[in-house]
């Protein structure tokens, strides 16, 4: 039963994904210290969203604008990523779990909007 955010798998992964974003990027140059850091608060801005939300879950409009805000977060992370791939700040390798969890929080944050209409 779910009886708590934490109970949720999307609230899990977006954890996990957080421990893996931010060991991954200690690999990033000193140099990229503003795109690190723009990083970290995008990730963390995930799983804070849902909590949030949940927290607001009596308003099911509030709740599902947090996790509205959270596809927002999951969006800008891969985008900050793709910008560090690109521009070999990390290697995509180092990043496969990373970006193998992003790949099934996203659908999830979709389904848990889609349940809050």
């Amino acid at each position: 039963a779910i009886t708590t955010y934490r109970d949720l798998d999307v609230w899990q992964i977006s954890m996990d994904l957080v421990d893996r974003v931010l060991a991954d990027t200690n690999a990033m140059p000193r140099v990229e210290f503003d795109l690190k850091r723009q990083i970290h608060r995008a990730v963390i801005s995930i799983p804070s969203n849902i909590a949030e939300g949940w927290r607001r879950k009596g308003r099911r409009q509030a709740y599902q604008n947090h996790v509205s805000i959270a596809m927002g977060s999951h969006g800008e992370l891969e985008t900050e990523l793709e910008v560090c791939f690109r521009n070999g700040f990390l290697k995509r390798e180092l990043c496969a779990r990373a970006l193998e969890l992003m790949g099934r929080v996203g659908p999830m944050l979709d389904r848990l909007y889609n349940s809050l209409d």
